[in-house]
């Protein structure tokens, strides 16, 4: 995890513009540079880094002898770093997995760059030489990035968050919307001899459910649904064990982040991790997901740290988790406070700063529970794919945002690119719930194993942001009745005319939307929809409002 910031054609004095780029320093703890380009003197490249991968040689902006026209920043992992240069004999400088989207840049160009990597990613190619700037993003998302681009003024901005944005002249004096830099896509910008940037095209390099082009060790079996599930989730965890720091598991105890953290555990002695792997949950007193964690926790033999938060302070985190999201969405929001806590407890407690979650299934694979309301396979299948194209902006982002803020990495094996594109490639009809249970192929894939206890692997569907709370009192009853008094009831009547664009239609909504303006005034654009449950009559997101819901 590390934040990358660049500016293009600034009229103004860069060394000013420049302190923008510090509103992303959570993002990169260990290290940060700046640099301006010579013969582009209003251009600069502003790099936080979290050292995960070659902590000598990894520092950004990077260069190589061999290409020294070539600067590249990126935030993400290359799974595939070491088989893409032994595939293309590359001569590479560094340890770093990063150096090979150079490399196969001055090969093929960006969107061949792009098609080729196996991982997360959200790059700049800057080439002095072409007098080109390159941005790209991974398929799913995963890794943020937001621009700014002002065609009359030929300016160009990108940061890894829009924060890094906001203060920027050029958009603070204009109607500028900052936007989110579409997934799977790669944007091509020619600069003039004084910097100042045109866009040239935007190329889309892959989209959710394709299968990758680039080659993969582990593939499906054919005729083997349940072993090629098993095999390629192995493989996803496998993969994101690249890792210099110390590697943990966030764990609630639920079917997904379960199965990731009992793979890792396997794969470290596989690989003879020496340091004990640490779980983390979180929680309020009663908490369902705190005595499934631990119970799994005492399954696969793990570190297990257990932080119990109190309502009071999960209030009083709202403001700096919504600060932190860049989002208003109500279920986000909700969801967030958690992760948010748990990660200032590893960040303050642990050397741990890479961690793996579960983020990813429920939309790939029909998790949540509102998918045995599905009028029929077709449906349920688009609402899946729906719900992966527009992960970014929800799920993706809370776990990138929660994390990022209190400097720690995320990963996310289920978005694995060759997992997603096998699951999606499977017939609609077998991917739905089936007897009743969500994710039935996932859970049958790993029935026999004995990775997990039996009623863990079975345990039906809990949202993080209704598992953190006591069966008894929920989560959003409790932020419902307390945001209840801080919004009067004619805010709420005038909110449609204050905000005709996702019109809060409830104090807890109104309440978020207020704080959200006045950090990021005008951008309410940047998530389109209030995330809600489909197929059903409900108003509210939480899945204790389904009557599918089945407490514990």
């Amino acid at each position: 995890m590390c934040g990358i910031w660049a500016i293009f054609g600034s009229d103004d004095d860069v060394a000013i513009q420049c302190n923008a780029a510090h509103k992303i320093t959570h993002r990169g703890p260990d290290a940060f540079r700046l640099e301006t380009i010579h013969h582009f003197p209003n251009c600069a490249l502003g790099f936080h880094r979290l050292s995960i991968v070659d902590d000598l040689a990894g520092m950004q902006p990077m260069r190589v002898f061999k290409y020294p026209h070539i600067w590249l920043m990126y935030n993400g992992e290359i799974y595939n770093h070491k088989f893409l240069e032994e595939q293309f004999n590359f001569d590479t400088s560094t340890e770093c997995d990063g150096e090979v989207i150079i490399h196969l840049y001055a090969r093929g160009g960006a969107e061949y760059a792009a098609r080729h990597l196996d991982g997360v990613f959200a790059f700049i190619i800057l080439d002095t030489a072409e007098r080109k700037v390159y941005v790209g993003r991974d398929t799913f998302g995963v890794r943020p990035s937001f621009k700014a681009y002002i065609e009359e003024k030929k300016f160009l901005a990108i940061c890894s968050e829009a924060k890094g944005l906001m203060p920027l002249k050029q958009v603070s004096d204009s109607d500028v919307q900052i936007t989110p830099f579409p997934p799977g896509h790669v944007e091509a910008y020619s600069l003039d001899l004084n910097g100042r940037a045109t866009y040239m095209n935007t190329t889309r390099f892959n989209k959710i459910g394709e299968c990758p082009e680039y080659k993969t060790l582990v593939n499906p079996i054919d005729d083997d649904i349940l072993g090629s599930i098993r095999d390629l989730l192995d493989a996803a965890v496998h993969k994101r064990t690249m890792a210099e720091r110390r590697i943990g598991c966030l764990l609630s105890g639920g079917l997904d982040s379960s199965l990731v953290s009992s793979l890792f555990v396997r794969k470290a002695k596989e690989l003879g991790i020496k340091y004990p792997i640490q779980t983390f949950s979180i929680g309020m007193e009663g908490s369902p997901d705190l005595l499934a964690a631990r119970k799994v926790a005492n399954h696969i033999g793990t570190e297990h740290h257990e932080v119990v938060f109190t309502p009071d302070e999960g209030i009083e985190s709202l403001e700096s988790v919504i600060f932190h999201l860049e989002s208003y969405d109500i279920t986000t929001v909700r969801a967030s406070v958690g992760m948010f806590l748990l990660s200032k407890y590893i960040m303050e407690k642990t050397d741990t700063r890479v961690i793996l979650s579960g983020e990813g299934a429920d939309e790939v694979m029909q998790g949540y529970i509102y998918f045995h309301k599905a009028p029929s396979a077709s449906e349920a299948d688009t609402e899946s794919r729906r719900l992966c194209k527009d992960l970014y902006m929800y799920d993706v982002l809370r776990g990138d945002r929660s994390t990022a803020a209190w400097g720690m990495e995320i990963r996310v094996p289920f978005l694995d690119h060759r997992l997603s594109s096998y699951f999606l490639s499977l017939p609609p009809e077998v991917r739905q719930p089936r007897d009743s249970i969500e994710k039935y192929l996932l859970r049958a894939a790993f029935d026999k194993t004995e990775l997990l206890p039996h009623n863990i692997l079975w345990r039906p569907k809990e949202a993080f942001s209704d598992g953190i709370s006591s069966v008894k009192r929920s989560w959003y009853e409790i932020l419902q009745d307390h945001l209840c008094d801080q919004i009067n009831d004619k805010e709420l009547q005038e909110a449609p005319a204050k905000y005709p664009y996702n019109t809060p239609l409830t104090k807890e909504a109104l309440y978020y939307r207020k704080i959200f303006e006045k950090f990021y005034p005008g951008q309410a654009e940047w998530i389109p929809y209030f995330w809600m449950p489909r197929w059903t009559e409900t108003t509210d997101p939480s899945a204790r409002t389904l009557k599918h819901y089945k407490q514990e």
